[in-house]
């Protein structure tokens, strides 16, 4: 069988980070407050009043510290093992049929409010599809593209949409400019390799599906929609198939996005009449909630810290870089380093500023012996090690994510040309370089008399509880 949402639930469970929730939950009123506690496990709604036979997933994995589990590694070891699966792309496979085509809906029977489509934010303009990962083609190529997007319920067949200006924007530009219907494929539910790979940003073209494959370590088996000419995974829990018309315009959102703002991205948007729906007999939804440091910014970060990572490796002929973080809220990263000369660490974090991705505006370069996942470790470092006058640098006038409310809005969601514009940051808090040992060992972090042998619950009575913070002896 291949690896699937089902195979996802199992692995959580055996994990011990999967809750079975068995009281009723409204997915309308009470879904969203339990998705936004649970950042330490996945939750299963397995009894949803109003929604006979529906069982619900959500925050699987609902913090980037339990995403590593999906690849089988150490947090610090995830991103270089993203990084390592998709140095070559995989296959799809085109098979006759799957589950979830066990069940095909078309006409009257197609009616998206029996499912359970929670509320996210208390502002929200309703429910919204969170886990909705779009399939479109660019119609002259014929190469396919899979994507994120907030889908907002306006009916039993009909959603809004916000298309963010990328590839799927690009795909759509072409139809509209032939005043014809985009087709598309929404899929609900799979395995958290698909959103990692719905989430990797590369060059225009790239069948996110081989991205998929890679990350799985396996094809990917794609079924022919009923309705519309594009394939998806066999394996899914649920597709809607439609089409997006052009010139098409409604009012959308406000949403609870992943800055932990309601209003970006809202206004006159496009929207998708749905066709079909096939899924299977007994389909599990799949729920994402949004904002940030929770699921839906777990299935951004992850790709986005390995894209750059890839990326800041190649920098003056490969750059000594181990690992990167990207922070609450997206828009900064920092990033793990050991500086071979003076200004390195300034080139690789001006390749961060431009990366494939366009959320970063803030970059911060830390050495190998500062923990990047302990926040008050990065603080230390710019505290410490960082002159202001010289390892901080601001660009101002940059182009930057439309979705930052901080910047001034530029055109606006639905349209041509919209963008924002801001500056953006650098700050250098690594060591001098090892061109320069005798002062890179004036910043040596002091370690304790018998760190190496000495262990603190050697020494506690006998039943007393588990150290609950456990100090990381810093790297050399």
């Amino acid at each position: 069988m291949a690896q699937d949402m089902r195979s996802w639930i199992d692995q959580l469970e055996k994990a011990g980070l999967l809750a079975r929730i068995t009281k009723p939950v409204d997915p309308r009123t009470q879904m969203g407050a339990l998705l936004w506690q649970a950042r330490d496990r996945g939750l299963l709604f397995e009894n949803l009043p109003g929604y006979p036979g529906w069982r619900c997933l959500g925050q699987a994995p609902g913090d980037v510290a339990l995403a590593p589990v999906a690849f089988g590694v150490e947090r610090d070891q995830m991103i270089p093992e993203f990084v390592r699966r998709t140095e070559t792309l995989g296959k799809t496979r085109l098979v006759e049929t799957g589950p979830v085509q066990q069940k095909v809906l078309l006409g009257d029977d197609v009616d998206i409010t029996k499912m359970p489509i929670h509320q996210a934010g208390i502002r929200d303009g309703g429910p919204f599809i969170g886990s909705g990962l779009m399939v479109t083609k660019n119609p002259e190529t014929g190469r396919r593209n899979l994507s994120f997007h907030r889908l907002q319920m306006k009916g039993p067949n009909k959603t809004g949409i916000l298309l963010y200006p990328r590839h799927a924007w690009a795909n759509y530009q072409m139809y509209e400019a032939q005043d014809k219907p985009m087709p598309v494929a929404i899929m609900i539910g799979h395995h958290p390799m698909y959103y990692f790979a719905a989430a990797t940003t590369m060059q225009y073209g790239v069948d996110e599906f081989e991205v998929a494959s890679a990350l799985l370590k396996e094809d990917v088996e794609l079924v022919k929609c009923r309705t519309v000419d594009l394939e998806v995974p066999a394996w899914a829990e649920i597709v809607l198939e439609g089409e997006i018309p052009p010139k098409i315009r409604e009012d959308e959102g406000p949403f609870s996005e992943f800055q932990d703002y309601y209003l970006t991205g809202s206004g006159q948007n496009p929207i998708v009449n749905i066709k079909a729906i096939t899924m299977r007999n007994d389909a599990i939804f799949k729920n994402v909630q949004n904002g940030t440091e929770v699921e839906g910014c777990v299935y951004h970060k992850v790709p986005m810290s390995a894209q750059i990572l890839r990326r800041a490796r190649s920098v003056g002929g490969l750059a000594d870089v181990r690992n990167v973080l990207v922070m609450p809220g997206i828009f900064g990263v920092v990033v793990q380093m050991k500086p071979r000369y003076y200004g390195e660490a300034k080139n690789v974090l001006m390749s961060v500023l431009s990366s494939e991705y366009q959320h970063p505006k803030i970059a911060i370069a830390v050495d190998v012996d500062v923990d990047i996942f302990n926040y008050a470790e990065v603080l230390w470092s710019i505290n410490t090690r960082v002159n202001p006058s010289e390892d901080i640098v601001t660009i101002p006038g940059a182009k930057i994510h439309a979705m930052d409310p901080s910047c001034p809005e530029f055109g606006h969601p639905g349209a041509p040309g919209w963008h924002r514009i801001g500056g953006k940051m650098i700050i250098d808090a690594t060591k001098p370089p090892d061109c320069d040992p005798q002062k890179r060992k004036e910043f040596e972090r002091l370690k304790p008399v018998g760190w190496e042998t000495v262990n603190l619950e050697d020494f506690l009575p006998a039943g007393s509880p588990p150290l609950r913070i456990k100090p990381k002896i810093p790297m050399d």
